[in-house]
């Protein structure tokens, strides 16, 4: 019989992709016959170090001074980590992004100077509370206001219940463009 192989799981009680993980793992582990390690980490501080912050802060400088870039460069820094797995982490990456953006080069070394400011730091812990203030316990966090009265959805997955909820129909993650292009 083959020595068992190591397989270290590190989680977050907050994130529900973990708990899938969680489950599966403790499910295979006997099946695949490897050592699982469970190691409790907390996603934030793993999100700090991983160089997400200064993406965030750079998008709050956006969204602070020129907020109708804020929906390309969030994008471009999307497709970067998770589509061609460039790097969001250094000072050049981001330029290179806000450039693929639209963002002229003033305006992106203006904005990546600000990540630093005071100004910049408080408005993105303000919002990140305003989250929590509505009950955020991670990300994508919805919340739409009906009737003056806050309801919050958590995760890509809850798009379809929000459309239910506003009255629309939902039609997708890619919707039929209302005014198509023959």
């Amino acid at each position: 019989m083959a020595a068992a192989r190591r397989v270290q799981l590190f989680y977050d009680v907050v994130s529900p992709y973990s708990w899938l993980a969680f489950e599966a793992l403790c499910r295979y582990q006997h099946i695949w016959n490897v050592d699982l390690h469970l190691r409790p980490a907390v996603l934030g501080g793993i999100m700090k170090e991983t160089g997400s912050l200064s993406a965030m802060r750079f998008l709050t400088a956006v969204d602070m001074i020129q907020p109708q870039f804020l929906e390309p460069m969030s994008r471009e820094l999307w497709m970067r980590i998770w589509s061609r797995d460039e790097d969001i982490t250094q000072p050049d990456s981001i330029l290179d992004a806000a450039r693929k953006a639209g963002l002229s080069s003033e305006l992106a070394q203006q904005l990546l100077e600000m990540i630093l400011s005071p100004e910049v730091k408080n408005r993105l812990k303000e919002v990140t509370e305003e989250a929590l203030k509505y009950g955020a316990f991670g990300m994508p966090t919805v919340v739409i206001h009906l009737n003056g009265e806050p309801q919050l959805f958590f995760g890509s997955d809850r798009l379809e219940l929000l459309s239910s909820v506003l009255g629309e129909k939902w039609l997708g993650p890619v919707p039929a463009s209302p005014n198509p292009k023959l």
